[in-house]
């Protein structure tokens, strides 16, 4: 069966994260036979904090050489990234802002994005928005596979959990990971108790639909739903020894702003493996 998997997007920027996420992205590409492209994005220094909002002219052209400098930077470790064998990836710039818009909208044509965990701590990726991840699945309604800043396991996908609510978030996280899940050694998937539609006759099922993509899965059926649940799913992952974490992202938006619910943020914010979500 040919693979869904035909193009990734991943982000680019000027950090030293960058080049070991275009380097997962290209393992992933090769893996499935997919294309990848790379895109550099970033805010601005003229529009970050403390020069926005109004800076003088002589301010403004060194804030547009630091810019410069650093995208030539970030080009620099793009190609030598590109030095070894491997997936050939395409280049390109964000030049409009807000850049998480402009990167959504490029995100559009894209089976795929591959991104970076927000780390607090880092100054060299101070320019990227806090909330890249997710403002560009909730913009352009794709999935995103989240590399934590901490570390990427050597091997990503050969033990796989998802994490499992009947809502179209975890459905779409569900579909986009299908390709991974095939080709994974585990798969197991952890629920809480929900309420199911009644329904006569056959119903169907998360665990019909996954047998029907070849995919054969551990269930692990837990009690009432907790409130902390995102700390629950990431510990339920390291019990099972779990290389990625497939969810759903949930939220909502408001004043122009994309709002996560708790256990979204808290898995944003703690994971330590990679994550596939999907809005």
């Amino acid at each position: 069966m040919k693979s869904s998997l035909m193009q990734i997007l991943v982000h680019f920027d000027a950090s030293r994260r960058a080049a070991p996420r275009l380097e997962f992205a290209r393992q992933l590409a090769r893996r499935h036979g997919a294309a990848v492209a790379a895109l550099y994005a970033v805010t601005p220094s003229f529009v970050m904090p403390p020069f926005a909002p109004t800076i003088g002219p002589g301010v403004a052209v060194t804030l547009r050489e630091l810019d410069d400098e650093r995208l030539a930077g970030a080009r620099a470790t793009f190609d030598r990234a590109l030095a070894s064998t491997g997936v050939p990836v395409s280049w390109g710039e964000v030049i409009d802002y807000p850049v998480t818009g402009a990167f959504a909208q490029q995100a559009l044509y894209a089976d795929l994005l591959v991104l970076g965990q927000h780390d607090p701590s880092d100054i060299e990726s101070s320019d990227v928005p806090p909330d890249f991840a997710e403002t560009a699945m909730a913009i352009s309604g794709r999935p995103a596979l989240i590399l934590p800043y901490a570390v990427v396991p050597p091997t990503v996908g050969e033990t796989v959990v998802i994490a499992w609510k009947t809502t179209r978030e975890a459905a779409r996280a569900v579909t986009a990971a299908m390709p991974l899940l095939q080709s994974a050694q585990r798969v197991h998937v952890v629920n809480w108790s929900a309420d199911e539609p009644v329904v006569g006759g056959v119903s169907l099922d998360l665990a019909g639909y996954l047998k029907r993509h070849g995919v054969e899965a551990t269930w692990h059926r837990q009690g009432d739903e907790p409130e902390r649940l995102g700390e629950l799913l990431l510990s339920s992952a390291f019990d099972l020894e779990a290389d990625l974490l497939v969810m759903g992202c949930y939220g909502h938006s408001r004043a122009r702003e994309w709002l996560l619910g708790g256990t979204s943020r808290a898995v944003l914010q703690s994971m330590t493996l990679p994550v596939l979500m999907a809005h």
